[in-house]
């Protein structure tokens, strides 16, 4: 299905890294508002810096794939060295695709974690790659993803995932 994620947990902090080497996962692809950084909370940053470290350890890369623009993006990513790819243009398929193929992964060496399904599963899923989706982690959104959300109420209601999807602590339950 094209917006159905693979996998629903309560937040892209508990991925666990030993899992994800067991899945085969050599890179995160993450969204960055609201998955990996509150989007009008900078203070996020040091769980962020914690998580690429940690998937670091395990030689996992982290790889933030978002729609805004470089400038933004580069702001919060740079000072951590966190990889990144702005105006990815989600839900469009392109940037997970030329990211993973120049990184010479295969589409099941990625995932994409994401709060969105217009977005973010999407995307993944229009890409081939596995799909994350995570709780947002603050419940206020920016003027242009409040559009989103509320076709998205639309979409859990007719793939009849409003009552179904529940966010597990972990891909363990997943």
């Amino acid at each position: 299905m094209l917006f159905r994620p693979k996998y629903t947990i309560d937040t892209i902090y508990n991925l666990d890294p030993q899992k994800l080497n067991e899945m085969g996962i050599k890179a995160v692809f993450s969204d960055l508002d609201n998955t990996l950084l509150a989007w009008n909370k900078f203070e996020t940053a040091k769980e962020m810096d914690k998580l690429n470290q940690k998937l670091a350890k395990a030689n996992i890369k982290l790889v933030v794939i978002s729609n805004n623009n470089a400038q933004r993006v580069g702001k919060v990513l740079n000072p951590y060295h966190i990889d990144f790819v702005s105006e990815s243009r989600k839900p469009l398929p392109f940037a997970i695709t030329r990211k993973r193929e120049a990184m010479h992964l295969t589409k099941n060496q990625v995932m994409m974690v994401g709060d969105q399904l217009i977005t973010d599963m999407q995307a993944g899923n229009l890409a081939g790659v596995q799909t994350v989706l995570v709780q947002p982690l603050v419940k206020t959104d920016k003027w242009n993803t409040r559009i989103n959300r509320f076709f998205e109420k639309f979409i859990f209601f007719f793939l009849n995932l409003s009552h179904r999807v529940t966010f597990k602590e972990n891909l363990r339950h997943g």
